[in-house]
């Protein structure tokens, strides 16, 4: 996902153009704005004057007067040995967003705004991890979907991974257990050594990432070219809870799948027939186990062998008899007749 781009447009924050202007006074003064009013004016998204309503994606809300004030004087403190004349500027404007900042507050806007934002482009989102890693000082927790990761994904965050170790932060990763087989993901941890503990779990829920138990990352959509930020602390408490419950019923990357107690029957196999005891379609398992739909159904194919079965209904039926459906039956432990519906 690309994010927007600035070059575009010769200004920036503390000189806004006149369509700009209207348009983000009247998103302060109603508190937000149709997203297709902004159509003609995306210097206000690049600028993130503007961003998407969490509520509602068709809806813009303006970022506050008090905190584009406060990025402007970043800015400035940065280059005021350079540029005297853009000192001068950034003041000016400092003045116009404080005006605005009254009317905002007048409003009387819910505080809660700030607790969630709407991190919209591959930029932004790059830009706001950087930032929480490098505020973060004790712990970051992860859970990561899908399969065998890929070595593009692994090197992504990898700077911020190393940039955690070196300040001794711990780190707590969950995975499918189809992880397990990818080369790159046991490079990373080898290289990140004993600050970082992986566990794997059949299935996972969608990507998150959780910084020093105070601020979370998840998707915003599918293709995840959009992320929320999310500070609240109900919010935060109720991720973190999640995955600790996930964390203690998964398995240390470093100790074995347990066994299924069926001869012929593997891990994975016995996780496939639970979701088909559940009623999902092959396409769906596949997606929550982090495989692709041909491995799935060449896994339900050596269940169906395995267990004798004829048709997919007699295969459910099979799955029952022998408790794989999540629900042991004390003999399913003693072995399996191919050729029988029964256990022996």
């Amino acid at each position: 996902m690309a994010g927007y781009g600035t070059e575009e447009h010769p200004h920036g924050a503390d000189r806004l153009c006149a369509a700009g202007d209207r348009v983000y006074s009247r998103a302060v003064r109603r508190g937000r704005v149709a997203r297709t009013d902004a159509e003609t004016v995306p210097c206000l998204l690049e600028l993130a004057l503007l961003h998407p309503d969490p509520d509602d994606m068709d809806w813009l809300v303006p970022t506050s007067p008090q905190e584009v004030m406060t990025r402007l004087l970043r800015g400035v403190y940065d280059e005021v040995s350079a540029s005297q004349r853009r000192v001068g500027s950034a003041v000016a404007a400092f003045e116009w967003y404080a005006g605005l900042g009254r009317q905002l507050n007048a409003l009387a806007a819910p505080a809660e705004g700030s607790a969630i934002r709407v991190l919209d482009g591959l930029s932004r989102i790059q830009a706001a991890m950087d930032e929480a890693t490098e505020a973060c000082t004790t712990e970051v927790l992860t859970v990561q979907p899908g399969g065998i990761r890929r070595e593009a994904e692994l090197t992504e965050g990898l700077h911020r991974a190393l940039a955690l170790r070196g300040r001794g932060v711990r780190m707590r990763d969950l995975y499918t257990h189809v992880a397990r087989h990818g080369q790159g993901l046991l490079n990373y941890l080898e290289l990140m050594g004993d600050a970082v503990e992986a566990r794997t779990l059949d299935e996972v829920i969608d990507r998150l990432i959780l910084f020093d138990r105070t601020v979370a990352f998840i998707p915003a959509n599918a293709d995840r070219t959009m992320a929320l930020e999310l500070r609240h602390p109900a919010l935060v408490e109720y991720l973190l809870t999640v995955f600790e419950r996930l964390w203690r019923l998964a398995i240390p990357l470093t100790a074995p799948l347990p066994d299924t107690g069926i001869e012929g029957i593997s891990h994975r196999e016995q996780s496939i027939a639970a979701l088909l005891a559940e009623g999902h379609q092959d396409a769906v398992i596949a997606e929550r186990l982090g495989i692709s739909v041909r491995t799935c159904r060449a896994h339900i194919a050596r269940l169906s062998e395995t267990l004798g079965a004829a048709s997919r209904t007699q295969l459910g039926v099979r799955i029952a008899q022998v408790g794989l459906d999540g629900h042991p039956r004390p003999t399913a432990l003693s072995g399996l007749d191919p050729k029988s519906p029964t256990v022996r």
